[in-house]
């Protein structure tokens, strides 16, 4: 169980494949390998798309089961709760591949149907840089769609991700109503109908708190701005108070500690002979 793959997205969903997902093919490969938790359905489609777009694919057969190379836990509907089971072995579908036109990407489309109804579909995409290959005499590239009850229970049903709890057990209302992991059946559309707002937890609540919410005017950044224009210049009147230089002191202030009296800029008066009046002159 510590080892086990992500839940995957709905049930019968594809578990592993040859080549493997985003992968690299180096050398032809007679037929490819996809491997579901549970057998395809008879009527399941696959295509083969060579780069250039034209199909190599040729009629697909069910192979023998394989272990996975990790276990899938996948979520089942069982009397309104939803039930975790572990599946180890994956059911191919082996699709041959006619021949290779060319190096580059190619892509595997399938379309099938659950066992609980749910449709299986996605792709496959890998590159390949082997040999290139001309088509086999009197080849004519198929040209079938799926089948028309495949394609009414894909448009009808959700997607593959609607119905399926995720990794932490909760469920992701892409589609209908589902229940709650474990528990009864969940409001997942409310009484508005919107998806979007069965995804939030708590439902319509979710959605009346984020309405509640006021929206962003513009008017933040001038709430913002007057006091930050108040702290820019207080800073500066600080940094400037700072900077400025202290009163020059001469070494007898430094020493005494006081401040010494200013001196006087005017010149001394010149001292004269002070003579009494009645002194005569001789």
């Amino acid at each position: 169980m510590a080892s086990l793959a992500a839940p995957a997205l709905a049930h019968g969903q594809l578990a592993m494949s040859t080549p493997a997902k985003d992968g690299t093919v180096r050398e032809p490969l007679e037929s490819l390998s996809l491997y579901f938790t549970e057998a395809p359905a008879p009527n399941a489609y696959f295509a083969v798309t060579a780069p250039g777009g034209a199909r190599v694919d040729q009629p697909w057969t069910h192979g023998q089961p394989k272990r996975l190379d990790k276990p899938v836990q996948e979520y089942n509907l069982v009397n309104g709760f939803w039930e975790p089971s572990v599946y180890n072995t994956g059911f191919p579908a082996q699709v041959p591949v006619a021949y290779w036109p060319a190096r580059g990407e190619y892509v595997v489309r399938y379309l099938s149907i659950a066992s609980d109804g749910e449709p299986v579909q996605g792709e496959l995409r890998f590159t390949y840089k082997g040999k290139t290959s001309a088509p086999p005499k009197g080849w004519h590239a198929p040209d079938n769609e799926p089948d028309p009850s495949l394609l009414a229970s894909a448009e009808s049903g959700s997607s593959p991700q609607a119905n399926e709890p995720t990794a932490g057990g909760s469920l992701t209302a892409m589609g209908p109503t589902v229940p709650e992991a474990g528990g009864s059946p969940a409001a997942a559309t409310q009484a508005s109908g919107s998806p979007a707002a069965a995804s939030e937890p708590g439902g319509t609540a979710g959605t009346a708190a984020r309405a509640a919410q006021p929206t962003d005017s513009g008017t933040g950044l001038s709430v913002w701005l007057v006091p930050a224009v108040l702290v820019l210049g207080a800073g500066a009147l600080v940094v400037r108070a700072a900077r400025r230089p202290a009163p020059a002191t001469t070494a007898a202030e430094r020493s005494s500690g006081r401040p010494q009296a200013k001196k006087s800029s005017r010149a001394p008066a010149p001292r004269t002979p002070h003579r009494p009046k009645s002194t005569k002159r001789r």
